[in-house]
């Protein structure tokens, strides 16, 4: 069977009759099966998957089909599915099943969407390479010596190797653009608030998003109109209405106005064929006819400690739940209360997520609250204040998503300040709150993908889709 490119491509074959729910979901299983070693999935649920193919068969044949037949998903290990595991890829959850679904697969289901499995990722979402998983890394299907970027490793790799048509994902500082970038494929990173976060494991609460991978702008179109929107079950979500993304896709040009930071473009750490192949982009955009025009951002070297602290923080408290005493794993090895919630967490956690809980713990202690998490939560309304003001007056912010292209497995992994460094370009959208989207733009001298970051304005889903179609398009003019 053919690698689908669009959704779109899979309902005008079911529509004519040349292809069943069944049979792409037995395809589907099969490049599964055969990239096995890329350890994308934890959970297949072919079962499942093959059942509710067959019922969305019937339904198509009835014309009762949902807005989205035939679309096979995967969700990140992070995502509640009732009567599925849930485990954020961590041994603390070990047996945990979900007793409901997130409101993201409520939607997903309603709308006769397909879930395959439970994809991979770094432990509760805390990684930039997908290396601390506690069931090992996932593999990049273009070198499998290198990593495919994090924490949505899994649900990256199974978009990029057609495992799926798209995954689910979750991005705190990047963790559904990074790995998009490092897979060559598409990944959006909505407005905070703009998809309810009910069901979806907490990492940092004021940072938290679900996102969306895809192999286009159009099929992230479509699951997003699909799954935002206001929800009772999550007091932090926007009653701003959803727009219906897919019919207002265009890939038109518009007179944009499009600004990009002076300072990164300066950075002596970015690497150079990213910043060769942005700025042949922006060179494009300006021979399209768009206002390209640089800006600055004295602010960028405070935006990943601000990042760090905060998120850190977060973590500290949303993971004081799991102790061992109501549900996942709890230590052997006790004597008493005190050892078994020493025990279970010390050896449930993995080291990056001890690592942070620790930091976390330190910056909301009494001696050092106001030093650090009170300056750093001043700093980010003054990184959000500033970005808004640079969104005021031009329509999009262009920058990278990655400094580099995807490294080596186990480069950074002694040095996690060099891990960290990875999110340089990333966290900036999260800790704002504004859309962001990684799309393909090239690839380097060992035919890795580069990923170009497109950032809009609150609530501003469609424009940036809209735009992103085109920046796909580009080249082929």
């Amino acid at each position: 069977m053919k690698n689908y490119a669009t959704f779109r491509e899979i309902q005008n074959d079911l529509q004519r009759g040349t292809l069943t729910c069944l049979e792409l979901v037995r395809h589907h299983l099969s490049v599964i099966k055969s990239k096995s070693h890329l350890n994308a999935f934890l959970s297949v649920y072919e079962a499942d998957a093959l059942s509710r193919a067959a019922e969305i068969d019937q339904k198509i044949k009835e014309g009762s089909a949902g807005k989205l037949a035939g679309l096979v998903v995967g969700l990140k290990d992070v995502i509640a599915y009732k009567d599925h595991p849930l485990q954020a890829s961590s041994k603390i959850l070990d047996g945990f099943t979900s007793l409901y679904n997130a409101t993201v697969v409520d939607r997903l289901l309603a709308a006769d969407a397909i879930i395959i499995g439970r994809q991979n990722c770094d432990e509760f979402a805390m990684g930039s390479s997908n290396e601390n998983s506690a069931f090992g890394p996932v593999l990049n299907d273009i070198d499998n010596t290198r990593v495919p970027g994090g924490s949505s490793g899994g649900s990256a790799v199974a978009v990029m190797a057609d495992m799926c048509q798209v995954s689910i994902g979750s991005d705190t500082g990047g963790s559904v653009r990074q790995p998009a970038a490092f897979c060559g494929i598409v990944g959006l990173k909505p407005t905070y608030s703009r998809i309810s976060r009910y069901g979806l494991v907490a990492y940092g609460s004021s940072f938290d998003c679900i996102g969306i991978f895809g192999k286009s702008v159009e099929d992230v179109a479509h699951v997003l109109e699909v799954i935002a929107g206001e929800d009772d079950f999550d007091s932090t979500v926007s009653r701003t209405p959803v727009p219906t993304y897919s019919k207002l896709l265009t890939a038109e040009r518009k007179a944009y106005k499009i600004a990009y930071v002076k300072e990164i473009d300066d950075s002596a750490g970015l690497q150079p064929e990213i910043r060769e192949s942005i700025q042949r982009k922006i060179n494009q955009l300006k021979k399209s006819g768009y206002s390209v025009e640089p800006v600055e951002f004295p602010l960028m070297e405070y935006i990943l400690p601000t990042y760090y602290i905060l998120a850190t923080a977060e973590a500290s408290s949303n993971l004081s739940r799991f102790d061992g005493v109501r549900y996942g794993y709890r230590s052997p090895n006790t004597t008493d209360l005190h050892s078994m919630y020493k025990k279970s967490r010390s050896e449930g956690f993995g080291k990056e997520v001890q690592r942070r809980i620790l930091l976390g713990t330190f910056v909301l202690s009494a001696s050092y609250y106001d030093a650090y998490y009170t300056k750093a939560q001043k700093v980010r309304r003054i990184i959000r204040d500033k970005t808004k003001e640079i969104l005021a007056k031009y329509d999009f912010i262009v920058m990278p998503i990655t400094p580099t292209t995807a490294f080596k497995l186990g480069e950074h992994t002694e040095n996690p300040l060099e891990m960290y460094l990875a999110d340089l370009f990333s966290v900036q959208a999260n800790v704002v709150g504004v859309p962001a989207i990684s799309v393909p733009c090239g690839k380097d001298k060992d035919g890795l993908p580069i990923g170009l970051q497109v950032i809009a304005d609150d609530f501003e889903e469609q424009k940036l889709l809209n735009f992103s179609n085109y920046l796909t398009t580009i080249d082929q003019e």
